[in-house]
């Protein structure tokens, strides 16, 4: 039976965990992040991953800092053949890497080299692709930069936001792992290395970042809303109020009016102009200190006017 230690935090690698288990693989240990606080009431919350360990009585492994640590030092002895890691969020060191007696690879939600970093996905759609898709690839010290064993791509539609594309990948990294570990054991692949001159990065977005351009075209703008949904969120400031944007549409039709200029409105639409001549409709809201609220709502809700002709966004 091949031995593995497996290294993940969220939802994304909870399923490539379950896989492993389920076809028969021998899980020594599973590495995973801390328990953190969630919620509002701030109630301690294992990880996904540990979860799934716990449910398998597989013992869990959860430094703060996976470098020099003794949950390291415990990974090491415990000599798996294989490490894989999927969504983990720390780098490993080399010493860690090279106590799997056959490889370490990583299921990485991006066709690398493009999109390497924590954030493959949000950039993907921010960017307005028409595919994503998973690689798997060796492990080394530098991020993401180890030669790919396989590649499989999937459409992003324009319904998509990250949580849907997120459970999409998960699914496709857990079936074409497993399709790949069999043929890695028995020597049947060659590994290609990745384009240098192809690399782009996807680094963690940034609170500044969550801000929207309304200079941007109105598909860009629901690009970014759909790639920040359901976390960490988009927003603007409507009336001088910041805003999260939840639900947009692209509207099928130009305008002249400045970006962030009221277009149409009545009771349930409010439609704004943005970059680009563009018009978007604001579907859901939710200003800060309030919950999610339909756009009728909003609009019943607002002592503002948000007359036509009025620049009320930003």
């Amino acid at each position: 039976m091949t031995s593995v230690i497996f290294m993940g935090t969220p939802q994304f690698s909870a399923p490539i965990l379950s896989s492993l288990i389920d076809n028969g693989y021998d899980v020594l240990a599973v590495v995973t992040q801390p328990d953190r606080r969630v919620g509002r009431k701030h109630v301690l919350t294992a990880s996904p991953v540990k979860q799934v360990a716990v449910a398998h009585d597989i013992e869990v492994l959860q430094p703060e800092k996976i470098s020099g640590s003794s949950e390291m030092a415990r990974a090491i002895e415990l000599a798996p053949d294989l490490i894989v890691t999927a969504a983990f969020g720390q780098f490993l060191p080399t010493k860690l890497l090279k106590a799997a007696k056959v490889a370490a690879v990583n299921v990485h939600a991006s066709l690398l080299p493009k999109y390497r970093g924590g954030a493959p996905v949000h950039y993907a759609i921010m960017n307005g692709d028409s595919e994503t898709g998973v690689s798997i690839m060796f492990m080394e010290k530098k991020m993401d930069a180890g030669a790919v064993l396989a590649q499989r791509a999937i459409p992003i539609t324009d319904q998509d936001d990250v949580g849907t594309m997120f459970a999409k990948l998960s699914d496709l990294g857990r079936d074409l792992l497993l399709e790949t570990l069999p043929k890695l054991l028995a020597g049947e692949l060659t590994p290609v290395p990745q384009d240098e001159s192809q690399v782009s990065f996807s680094p963690t977005i940034k609170p500044e970042e969550e801000r929207v351009d309304i200079n941007l075209s109105a598909r860009m703008i629901d690009c970014k809303v759909r790639a920040l949904r359901p976390f960490p969120t988009a927003h603007i400031y409507l009336n001088g109020v910041r805003t999260k944007l939840w639900h947009v549409t692209v509207l099928d039709q130009k305008t002249d009016l400045q970006p962030g200029t009221v277009v149409s409105r009545d009771k349930h639409h409010l439609a704004i102009a943005t970059g680009e001549q563009g018009v978007l409709s604001l579907d859901e809201l939710q200003p800060a200190g309030k919950p999610k609220l339909s756009i009728t709502d909003y609009l019943n809700g607002t002592t503002d006017a948000l007359t036509v002709g009025e620049q009320v966004a930003e």
